[in-house]
């Protein structure tokens, strides 16, 4: 476990903390009967903490960038055929059944 793993974990703990925060106030309101204009500010500042957090460990836990160089001998040439009208791609669709005398109803 790296430090993006246990940082990104704490991020979301805060958030939802957060959450607990606002539904908590929420019950309070509809005890003092008051309406429900917005959460307070330590909610609002424990959210956008939380979210910096999460969006600083999403961009850290998987890597670093690494820039694409067009030279590069571990780039592939990919050629396409001449003719794309019979390509055929392999994807989930082919589990469902095909349906050929399906009508639509006017």
């Amino acid at each position: 476990m790296g430090v993006g793993f246990v940082v990104g974990f704490l991020g979301a703990l805060i958030l939802l903390h957060a959450a607990y925060s606002t539904i908590q106030y929420r019950a309070l309101l509809k005890i003092t009967e008051e309406e429900f204009s917005g959460p307070p500010l330590n909610v609002v500042i424990e959210l956008t903490l939380g979210l910096v957090i999460c969006m600083w460990a999403a961009l850290t836990v998987p890597g670093n960038f690494l820039s694409i160089q067009p030279d590069s001998e571990e780039n592939r040439i990919v050629s396409l055929p001449a003719n794309l009208d019979f390509m055929i791609f392999n994807h989930r669709g082919k589990v469902f059944p095909v349906e050929t005398n399906a009508k639509l109803i006017h």
